[in-house]
């Protein structure tokens, strides 16, 4: 056989396998796009290798129809600021590996993260189809790098293992936080002076691991997730932005309405709790359930995350966000609180329902907000995946007539 006649069977046998390309069409649903867009009624959306093939195309051939007849479709929601896949157990220290007192600046986790964990699943019950993970340090103000992964289980599903630099510059029980603030100006300072001479010389000496995270820090290439909720630690982090370019987001931000204006100048978005309503400490003073409302208004980016056990308690940021909308915040901004603006902040896929983005896409039974809300169907990568948890296992394990005893199975 020639390889003229080769490369032709070739080719017809890839045509044919693009011809026969797992087409799912969605049609008939209230689509929360997450983008400028809106919301569409009574839209039709196509998957294809898993990504969003098409909104409303004039026509539709496809292997698998799911008629929604009005039920909703949403952006699969992104979990952030937790250990999912990093700790199995609080109680348990073996299974925690969030954390390590020899960590630095310079810490991943992500070569620790479980997608078997029993918390993956529980998490997908509430709609959530990604997630940042990031590193928790007790002892110090460098947390180390935060990570994202889809919650499919795979074990291939981290996706992004330099999602952000994580570092917390707020109240310390010991010591002040002005020495935390002081250390990070001087790294970066001595980083950028490093940088400069490296361009003069021509120094080809391999940067360490914490050079490498400061030098993707002052050029842009990844953000700085600074925890701080003190209006004067606000202050002082969009100076730090200004003074060295740096691609900043802010967690806590319990102050944050107080500088409302400025941070949206600033074009720093913030990581809130929507259910955040004492003061935690004298950091704190201002946290109302109001907050993501005001800062909503005022033009600044938010970002909704679940305060607390979050590793465990993810299903709940659909309630959250709800309370947010409760409490003065748009339905729109609280729908894209939890998926695109996720997902703009920390530069990663997903997030939206547009044509090219992937196929993170839940359908639900109602409004995803409301409590008696579940999941009909939930697509990662344009694959179903089921939203049974251990805990189905366990009702259905203490429900089940038996001759045994109640709590065992035969």
């Amino acid at each position: 056989m020639t390889k003229f006649k080769l490369s032709m069977i070739t080719g017809a046998l890839l045509a044919s396998s693009a011809a026969f390309a797992q087409v799912t069409a969605i049609t008939g649903a209230t689509v929360h796009t997450a983008t400028e867009q809106g919301t569409l009624n009574n839209a039709t959306v196509l998957i294809e290798d898993g990504k969003i093939k098409a909104i409303n195309p004039e026509n539709v051939t496809a292997n698998e129809t799911i008629r929604a007849n009005g039920l909703v479709l949403t952006p699969g929601f992104i979990g952030s600021m937790n250990q999912l896949g990093l700790v199995e157990v609080g109680a348990v220290a073996n299974s925690r590996d969030a954390s390590d007192e020899k960590a630095g600046l310079d810490f991943d986790p992500s070569y620790a993260f479980n997608a078997r964990s029993s918390l993956i699943p529980y998490a997908r019950k509430g709609g959530i189809t990604q997630n940042v993970a990031t590193p928790l340090n007790y002892d110090g103000a460098y947390q180390g790098l935060a990570f994202t992964a889809n919650l499919s289980g795979e074990f291939d599903s981290v996706t992004d293992k330099h999602t952000a630099f994580v570092i917390y510059l707020g109240a310390k029980s010991k010591g002040s936080r002005a020495l935390s603030f002081q250390q990070f100006v001087e790294k970066l300072e001595g980083q950028k002076a490093k940088l400069a001479k490296k361009d003069d010389k021509k120094d080809a000496d391999k940067p360490s691991g914490e050079e490498r995270v400061l030098t993707q820090l002052l050029n842009g290439e990844m953000p700085v997730v600074i925890g701080a909720s003190r209006a004067a630690d606000i202050t002082q982090i969009i100076k730090l932005k200004s003074d060295f370019g740096l691609d900043v987001i802010i967690s806590g931000a319990a102050d944050a309405v107080l500088l409302a204006d400025e941070l949206a100048k600033a074009e720093i978005p913030v990581i809130v709790s929507a259910v955040a309503n004492l003061p935690s400490d004298f950091d704190a003073m201002h946290a109302t359930l109001e907050n993501a409302g005001k800062l909503e208004k005022a033009g600044v980016k938010v970002l909704l995350t679940i305060a607390g056990d979050s590793s465990h308690n993810l299903y709940q940021l659909r309630f959250d966000a709800g309370i947010a909308v409760s409490n003065g915040m748009s339905y729109d901004s609280a729908i894209k609180a939890v998926t695109s603006n996720v997902a703009d902040a920390f530069a990663i896929d997903g997030g939206k329902i547009a044509v090219g983005q992937p196929a993170d896409l839940v359908l639900w039974s109602a409004d995803p907000f409301e409590l008696s809300t579940t999941v009909e169907k939930m697509w990662i990568n344009g694959e179903e995946v089921t939203t049974e948890s251990r805990h189905d296992k366990l009702r259905e394990r203490y429900t089940t007539d038996s001759e045994l005893p109640r709590a065992y199975t035969k």
